[in-house]
């Protein structure tokens, strides 16, 4: 494979990602690092209120943290946040005891990387030259990738189990296949910390387990701390080391999975009635009915 890719400026590089990490010599770099949110405020320019409102998280270095939570209970916007893709109104995000608004582009750029919903790319692209975007923060303006660019490229692709696809153009691929394209470009972007937004919504069965194999991978073999919102409540049980629990804006509980997981916070949080049965593969949850206003 070629390394004579042209650098990418910030207009060329695709949508939905931050800044990548220094080079270093497998996915991830050093030892893990530590992601913490002190008392965040965040919200959007129209809106009446705080989406949230003075909340605090620490994500476990080398761990995977999953937020759980209905439609509408700052999920989302709890992970911009931390990914610095929303200004809080208040409190501080911390990179191993760094604010990342008092650090540098490029600083942070070697911290933390996004895998947002909103990710978009010109259909044209090939997915070789995709992953190789990824790699645009570790060049100045000029440059041309290096051998530690290509080997960066080809463990990310490998690990995102996508080298079938390198040569197929971004636009002429399935929504799960899509997906594989872009987690292997974040992934070789080689941060220290990877937030990754909804990456299984709206994938069929086997792309979903192809994406939690990958993330079970970056937590097992790698000194990366990740951040992943999931709607799947048994998925995200699986796959976290530790989970929190959101509703309307609040965080309603954190913890290891089969504390989180119970028959108490489905109705509070999830608001339905469900079985909960504790399995050597995580909990197994078995959705009864839904829960409404005369039967809370």
């Amino acid at each position: 494979m070629s390394t004579e890719h042209a650098n990418a400026t910030d207009s060329e590089v695709p949508s939905g990602t931050t800044d990548a990490s220094e080079t270093v010599d497998s996915v991830g770099a050093g030892d893990a690092s530590a992601l913490d949110a002190e008392s965040l405020v965040l919200g959007y320019p129209n809106a009446p209120a705080p989406v949230i409102d003075g909340e605090s998280i620490a994500a476990e270095p080398g761990a995977v943290t999953a937020l759980v939570g209905p439609n509408g209970s700052g999920k989302s916007t709890l992970l911009k946040g931390l990914a610095t893709q929303l200004a809080p109104d208040d409190g501080s995000v911390m990179v191993d005891g760094r604010d990342v608004h008092a650090m540098d582009t490029k600083a942070l750029a070697r911290k933390l990387g996004l895998l947002s919903q909103e990710s978009t790319s010109p259909n044209s692209i090939t997915v070789d030259d995709l992953v190789y975007h990824g790699r645009y923060p570790h060049r100045g303006f000029f440059e041309r990738t290096t051998d530690e660019d290509a080997r960066a490229v080809e463990q990310a692709i490998e690990l995102a189990g996508c080298g079938h696809l390198r040569e197929r153009e971004v636009g002429s691929l399935s929504g799960g296949q899509k997906q594989l394209a872009w987690i292997a470009m974040v992934l070789a972007q080689e941060t220290d910390v990877l937030l990754l937004d909804e990456p299984t919504t709206f994938l069929d069965l086997h792309h979903q387990m192809e994406v939690m194999e990958i993330i079970e991978t970056l937590r097992d073999e790698s000194d990366v701390t990740v951040v992943v919102v999931l709607h799947d409540i048994e998925q995200a049980a699986r796959l976290a080391d530790r989970m929190v629990a959101l509703k309307d804006g609040e965080i309603r509980a954190r913890g290891a999975p089969e504390e989180i997981v119970t028959e108490d916070l489905l109705a509070d949080v999830f608001r339905v009635d469900a079985d909960v049965v504790q399995t050597e593969n995580g909990p197994r949850v078995t959705p009864l009915r839904a829960r409404h206003e005369d039967t809370e």
